[in-house]
């Protein structure tokens, strides 16, 4: 079977890399946001009982569990509904609601839907759901 075969096996192995590195990014923004890391914040002053404080800690919570790939579906169905309330609640009323390269909401259109994949799909490889369903 070679590489461009439709049944694949490479699928699962760029699944799971996808998610680890999806999950390592999206932390770095939850850090950035709660503790001013690697990064310093757009939001200074930021107080957890707020919108961007509450989106912090879905962030913190959720980026390693989808980095471990545990509970995947649910928690990447969380992450992708939060990035659409971002676009929509920050970065579609800037304008330009259809070309969010226009109103910085590219990330969070993408993260939405990679989140998305992830949830209709699962972990792929090395995720820890695995190992958690073949058990049950």
């Amino acid at each position: 079977m070679g590489f461009n075969a439709p049944s694949s096996n490479w699928t699962p192995w760029a699944q799971g890399l996808l998610r680890i590195v999806t999950g390592f990014l999206f932390l770095q923004h939850a850090t950035a946001k709660l503790f001013g890391f690697p990064h310093v914040s757009y939001f200074d002053n930021l107080h957890l009982i707020s919108l961007v404080g509450f989106a912090g800690i879905i962030e913190l919570v959720g980026a390693p569990l989808l980095i471990l790939g545990l509970f995947t579906r649910p928690v990447a169905f969380v992450l992708s509904g939060e990035m659409a309330f971002a676009y929509f609640i920050g970065h579609a009323p800037q304008g330009n609601f259809l070309f969010p390269s226009l109103n910085q909401g590219e990330p969070a259109v993408l993260y939405c839907f990679i989140f998305l994949f992830f949830a209709a799909a699962g972990a792929g490889a090395w995720g820890l759901d695995t190992d958690r369903t073949s058990h049950a």
